[in-house]
């Protein structure tokens, strides 16, 4: 299950575009530690994945989950912008938590 999760986080990073580095300092953890969850080396904590998520636009479950293509994991709030800043990443990781919780809320008002 490691090696899926590890997988699926350098695949969302590459989808998004973003380095090692940004996603690192946007969930605020070292690039290492980051790096060592990337490559499967450690295994990432429920928190880490919950904001690396957020960040990437997608439900945590996609994370688990073995899956060719990053692109279609990612919703349609996706976006990536050159020269964001630290605090420019937090802001779009917190709409894209916003728009997953407002796509649920859709989903079961559906029902």
């Amino acid at each position: 299950m490691n090696n899926i999760v590890a997988n699926n986080l350098k695949k969302l990073r590459e989808a998004a575009r973003y380095t090692q580095d940004e996603v690192s300092r946007a969930i605020g953890i070292t690039r290492s530690a980051y790096s060592n969850y990337e490559s499967g080396e450690r295994e990432a904590p429920y928190e880490i994945l919950e904001k690396a998520s957020d960040l990437f636009g997608c439900e945590m479950y996609v994370l688990f989950e073995e899956n060719e293509n990053a692109e279609a994991m990612i919703f349609a709030s996706a976006f990536r912008l050159d020269g964001l800043t630290e605090s420019d990443t937090v802001e779009i990781m917190r709409f894209k938590d916003i728009v997953k919780s407002y796509l649920k809320m859709e989903a079961i008002a559906a029902r």
